[in-house]
């Protein structure tokens, strides 16, 4: 159980229920032998073996069973796993106390705590998901584990078990609206994460659950929460400094950038994590205590605005194309419903920007042309590609290596 003073490690808070599908568990179920290695599902008894672990010191992971696993520091450590959209998932090594540090935030921000009724979307191995879980049970909510339901069956239980905390990705969202049923009205606050809501989803929600709070948020694995967004927040911008985080932009020679220019996006906070576990070393750089983790952007305003990421960042004729920047504009245009920018080798230019769209295909012409006057001849898209379906990885995004496969 969770006594006072205890702040390095998740602790089974004596007021937490958690619900997965239709069994309740209530209190830490401490009956199994803790292990490293947990399996996601069934995701209540994951939640469990998770705290079970931390409670008898031991490093763990969920998900990932061939892989080694996690080793244990000199303070309590566990495991997150990557979901990025162009490539294999990455472990991430990170403190128990680095998100510890967030729970507190996000208590006073959203008002979880006691008996405030949570839900979760995702699987476990994904890091939002296990975020929104542990915080949850950690802070005595009443979690909702709703990832083994039908989008349909999703929204009746939000329903009827009156949520009022949700954590989603947009893709996870868009199939909750989609799927119809009840209005969620005991909805007040809906923490996003993963990517952007584009306007047609915002409309949605606010039909399906009026009375709550769009609050979208910016973070990597390696850095968690960023920057963080409300109704005030500029378009296009991510938000504002997550509190308890400093901003700042460098050029490549690692000086301050002007307001308004594009530079490295640096992060300094107490939820940054420790370093990559296994092989595959990633691609987050440290110094002195700052961390890149890989992503451009530009400030106004004091508010934070993407341009980015440097594994997708790519010359036309010598320019630098973000194509997040080209995706995000996209996304808001008539006749689109999914976009992503795919940059194709070309021996004259370096490359070339086209797009694979979902949505309707008599939008082309008027989408061309709208490309070409945002962004100019070289960097708009030269050829638009249209799906019927649109690949997803277990996060939630878009499956880039499958939509560059079909083309």
């Amino acid at each position: 159980m969770k006594g006072p003073g205890v702040q390095d490690r998740f602790c089974w808070h004596a007021a937490a229920v958690v619900t997965d599908g239709d069994t309740v568990s209530i209190g830490p179920g401490m009956a199994a032998l803790p292990v490293s290695v947990i399996a996601d599902r069934p995701a209540g008894a994951a939640v469990q073996a998770v705290f079970a672990a931390a409670a008898a010191g031991l490093a763990f992971r969920v998900g990932l069973p061939d892989a080694p696993p996690p080793v244990a520091g000199p303070v309590p450590v566990f495991e997150t796993l990557t979901s990025g959209s162009s490539g294999a998932a990455r472990r991430i090594r990170r403190t128990q106390a680095s998100w510890i540090a967030s729970f507190a935030v996000n208590a006073r921000l959203f008002g979880i705590g006691p008996g405030v009724p949570v839900a979760v979307l995702g699987r476990l191995v994904q890091s939002l998901a296990l975020y929104a879980a542990v915080e949850a049970v950690h802070l005595g909510a009443a979690l909702h584990l709703l990832e083994g339901l039908r989008p349909d069956r999703q929204r009746r239980a939000l329903a009827a078990r009156g949520g009022e905390v949700l954590y989603a990705t947009p893709a996870q969202l868009r199939l909750l609206v989609a799927a119809g049923g009840p209005a969620l009205p005991a909805l007040r606050v809906v923490l996003v994460g993963g990517a952007a809501l584009d306007a047609p989803l915002s409309a949605a929600l606010a039909d399906m659950c009026p009375g709550a709070e769009m609050r979208e948020f910016y973070g990597a694995a390696e850095a968690s929460f960023i920057a963080l967004a409300d109704a005030a927040t500029d378009g296009g911008a991510v938000g504002q400094p997550y509190p308890g985080v400093e901003i700042a932009l460098r050029d490549a020679a690692g000086a301050p950038v002007i307001e308004g220019e594009v530079g490295a996006i640096w992060v300094r906070s107490p939820y940054l994590f420790q370093d990559y576990a296994g092989a595959d070393r990633g691609g987050a750089v440290w110094d002195r205590g700052w961390l890149w983790p890989g992503d451009y952007g530009r400030m106004l305003r004091g508010q934070l605005h993407l341009a980015g990421r440097a594994g997708r960042m790519v010359t036309v004729a010598d320019q630098n194309v973000f194509p997040e920047e080209i995706e995000a504009w996209m996304a808001g245009l008539p006749g689109v419903v999914q976009v992503a920018v795919i940059a194709r080798p070309d021996g004259l230019r370096g490359h070339v920007i086209e797009a694979v769209l979902c949505g309707d295909p008599a939008a082309e012409p008027a989408l061309l042309a709208a490309c070409r006057a945002r962004f100019g001849p070289l960097k708009a898209p030269r050829r638009l590609h249209w799906r019927d379906n649109w690949p997803l990885l277990p996060s939630g995004k878009t499956d880039l290596r499958a939509l560059e496969a079909g083309l």
